[in-house]
């Protein structure tokens, strides 16, 4: 069973992402291929065990966010990226910058959404769960850029797309 996908629709080509129940390396599924994949299928992040799945592309170049493997326990956010989609890919690190970075700004990635008329920004979005409450979960939207050829995503109590710095 699969849990926390992610799809990426790239020109004539969509790729889906995600981990396994057991907790496995993030799969990308070839698109060529998928839904009808006999299972065929690459692990990305070099095989760590990674959940939350967020992709996106810019300059003929893949960048993918994950989470470790903690259950409700945030951890830090790790980034890669690969010049095709089913690797090999590079890890970059941590993402996220500033005060909360460790902990993902106690948040998860879920996806990474383009910002529309502006090609160099993207929102980063993620889930803020609570294991005590869970329907008092929450969201985190926060402006992603890509800083020397790596994602950075740092915290902003509010901000505006025409201004995200």
């Amino acid at each position: 069973m699969f849990r926390r996908t992610c799809l990426l629709v790239a020109v004539a080509l969509a790729s889906l992402a995600c981990f396994s129940q057991e907790k496995q390396p993030v799969h990308l599924f070839p698109g060529e291929k998928w839904p009808d994949n006999n299972g065929e299928h690459i692990n990305a992040h070099g095989g760590r065990h990674n959940e939350a799945p967020a992709l996106f592309k810019k300059e003929g170049k893949y960048y993918m966010v994950t989470s470790g493997c903690t259950g409700w326990a945030p951890n830090a956010a790790r980034s890669a990226v690969a010049t095709h989609i089913f690797g090999p890919w590079k890890e970059l690190g941590n993402p996220c910058a500033g005060e909360g970075a460790e902990l993902t700004f106690n948040s998860q990635s879920t996806f990474i959404l383009p910002v529309p008329g502006n090609e160099n920004l993207w929102i980063f979005m993620a889930d803020r769960w609570n294991p005590k409450n869970p329907i008092d979960g929450g969201y985190v939207w926060l402006p992603l850029l890509l800083e020397n050829g790596k994602p950075v995503i740092r915290w902003k109590d509010d901000w505006q797309m025409d201004s995200p710095k």
